[in-house]
């Protein structure tokens, strides 16, 4: 299947995405590599198996030394991917995943995810030259960019500012101009469990609305066709939720294109997380029926 996933290496990012959070529970890939062990499939299946497991790891709070000893093996399993297959940007990407991992500024693990931004001073320190890297070799890679966008999130400080950053750089159609709205729903998230956020207040602003629109305009537009084979269904999600929490037009066609594939998140994120299934439900009543949450 990886073998004729040739189309786009955005395709061959998100299918590799998928098979390696399932293989890693196992041995499969291990095997595959003993067999083949000069496969590049196999050999970038090694990278992105080792490096789920150590942002696993670490996310469930596992000891520091155990995790940094898995993300160095996953570090090796890039670098030899890498040699194997040197057009794929996918070891690019494990490496921008494990930047994740590499939180504390005072006790720096790779000076490489601590470098300065390429553009302007407003933009947080981070793996920068990692992202590069992969630009090189597949510009606007959505994974790549959700990667970085998590390392910001998981330090607590940046997201937002790249997230937009992002989007105004993307081209038309890119997916990257949902990627505010994932940095805005996390927003409202951390605000709505302190008990400061309103839905109201929040999602009226022009900033909010502006981003929401671009990602209306300047990404669902241009999938219409066929946006279940052109988009993520986790954006679609983002996005219906976006438009009918800042009352603009347009969310009925994004529920169409989302079916019966509604995804816990950003729903649980602005509504009562266990009844999340509800206020996907609420939404997608509003918007056929032509109303918009005000």
């Amino acid at each position: 299947m990886l073998e004729r996933t040739t189309q786009t290496w955005e395709l061959l990012t998100s299918r590799s995405q998928l098979l390696a959070a399932a293989a890693a529970k196992g041995h499969a890939v291990e095997a595959w590599r003993k067999e083949e062990p000069y496969d590049a499939y196999a050999a970038m299946m090694h990278a992105r198996v080792l490096t789920h497991r150590a942002v696993t790891a670490g996310r469930r709070g596992a000891d520091r030394h155990s995790v940094m000893a898995m993300t160095r093996h996953a570090l090796v399993a890039c670098d030899t991917a890498e040699e194997r297959w040197s057009a794929c940007p996918i070891p690019g990407i494990c490496r921008l995943a494990l930047a994740v991992l590499d939180i504390d500024p005072d006790r720096p693990v790779h000076r490489v995810y601590w470098a300065q931004p390429p553009e302007q001073h407003l933009l947080p320190v981070g793996p920068w030259p990692l992202l590069r890297a992969v630009e090189e070799l597949d510009p606007g890679n959505r994974e790549a960019h959700h990667r970085m966008f998590q390392c910001f999130k998981a330090r607590g400080r940046g997201a937002l500012t790249f997230a937009k950053w992002a989007t105004e750089r993307a081209k038309p159609g890119s997916p990257l101009h949902v990627l505010p709205i994932y940095a805005y729903v996390d927003d409202f998230a951390a605000q709505f469990r302190k008990g400061t956020g309103s839905s109201i207040g929040y999602w009226n602003t022009e900033a909010t609305q502006g981003y929401v629109q671009r990602a209306r305009d300047g990404w669902f537009a241009w999938h219409r066709e066929d946006p279940r084979r052109d988009c993520s269904i986790l954006d679609l999600n983002y996005l219906a939720c976006g438009l009918i929490n800042t009352g603009l037009p347009g969310a009925a066609p994004v529920f169409e294109a989302i079916g019966p594939f509604a995804t816990a998140a950003p729903w649980e994120q602005t509504g009562p997380r266990s009844w999340w299934q509800d206020s996907f439900a609420i939404g997608y009543r509003f918007a056929m029926k032509g109303v918009t949450r005000r």
